[in-house]
């Protein structure tokens, strides 16, 4: 096992009718005046919004209401509301919405408060401080709630480009997860939010350290909680314990807990990157095409640790045949995924074989370097894992 550091300061409210409480837990962590950064009408037809705002005019607060964050957060949202922040005084952005919204408070907190353009803090600029930000989580998927990373996508210039930072700064203040609010989520909003959340696991588990068993298994725990409670909740989506169970492992997936004292990998989700910056698609549905395909190009690294993801997890026997039990559980996977109604094939995606060419281009651009910790990629492996997947 690694030497580690494990910093997670987020005060998390669970349960029904949590959001009633933001107004106080605003106060608490000293906001006087906020931005509520939230998505589309989603929020306002369900009179979630509305509980927000009652919650924060009974605790005196102050605010300014910024709707619009989609999937995929583009800047230009992010630069209007750096400039609402200072304009208006605001301290403490709230975001009520999924990881879109969270990714871009996050990005708009520590924008505020630094004096060049919000990007240079995607390119390397240190992250020295920001706004506070609070979240109200409606969308069980990124675990944005409760990470340290944020990823914004950039418009401008010759290509779009999406990129992620990483900081403690970023981790929120106070959580509100309330798992009734995602109870009216489309089935298919809800099916990439599993994946995501899956794949930040696997992104942690695939790891060439030795030795850190503990948190191999917090990995395993939450994958084989996800792959029952999804089971359960795509056939009744108002099951409560259900929606709970997913809403907590989305958070302990990304807050850290399952990649403490190992190396982490984080290739496929720079893969994935490519796709959605290039086609929109959701995070989710990108990922759920190119976990499987990165699987396997890479299996033959430790195919012992694919079979014990295999043997573990997917409940397949071990037969003595390395490859082959390996190769069944990157299978059970897809099959997993394909029973959720995601796409599993750049076809599925909406995405060209002609764009490979591009794609691995522009991963290259982005990540010179190469990508990847368990495997190091460069532009030819991307472009053959691009095609595994077609």
């Amino acid at each position: 096992m690694n030497n580690f550091t494990f910093y997670s300061p987020t005060e998390f409210v669970f349960g029904k009718d949590t959001e009633e409480k933001i107004g106080s837990l605003v106060k608490k962590h000293g906001g006087t005046k906020v931005l509520v950064h939230y998505g589309g009408g989603s929020a306002i037809r369900s009179g979630l919004l509305q509980r927000v705002e009652d919650s924060l005019k009974a605790e005196n607060i102050a605010y300014i209401l910024l709707g619009g964050a989609q999937p995929n957060p583009l800047d230009t949202l992010i630069y209007q509301g750096i400039d609402i922040c200072r304009k208006e005084g605001i301290d403490m952005v709230v975001a009520v919405g999924g990881g879109s919204s969270i990714d871009s408070s996050k990005a708009i907190a520590a924008g505020t408060v630094y004096e060049g353009d919000f990007w240079d803090l995607f390119t390397g600029t240190p992250i020295t401080k920001s706004l506070k930000v609070g979240t109200v989580l409606t969308i069980p998927a990124a675990g944005s709630e409760g990470s340290n990373s944020c990823v914004i996508t950039r418009t401008g210039g010759d290509n779009i480009i999406k990129k992620g930072t990483k900081t403690d700064i970023f981790r929120p203040v106070f959580s509100i997860l309330n798992p009734t609010l995602t109870y009216t989520l489309p089935a298919f909003q809800t099916a990439c939010g599993i994946a995501d959340m899956m794949a930040h696991v696997f992104e942690r588990y695939f790891t060439n350290t030795q030795g850190a068993e503990i948190s191999t298994r917090i990995g395993e725990a939450l994958l084989l909680t996800i792959i029952k409670e999804a089971r359960i909740v795509m056939k009744d989506p108002e099951n409560y314990d259900a929606r709970a169970n997913l809403m907590w492992a989305s958070t302990m997936a990304h807050n850290g807990s399952c990649g403490v004292g190992r190396s982490e990998d984080w290739a496929t989700h720079f893969l994935e990157h490519e796709l959605s910056a290039l086609y929109d698609v959701a995070h989710g549905a990108g990922l759920s095409v190119m976990f499987p395909a990165w699987m396997q190009y890479v299996m033959d690294q430790n195919l012992d640790l694919f079979v014990q993801i295999s043997t573990r997890v997917w409940g397949i026997s071990d037969n003595g045949n390395k490859k082959e039990t390996a190769l069944k559980g990157i299978q059970a996977l897809k099959d997993f995924f394909v029973s959720l109604e995601l796409p599993v094939t750049f076809a599925q995606l909406g995405a060209k074989e002609d764009d490979i060419e591009l794609l691995s281009d522009n991963l290259m651009k982005n990540y010179p370097n190469g990508i990847g910790d368990f495997r190091k990629l460069y532009k030819e492996d991307a472009k053959a894992i691009y095609r595994l997947a077609l």
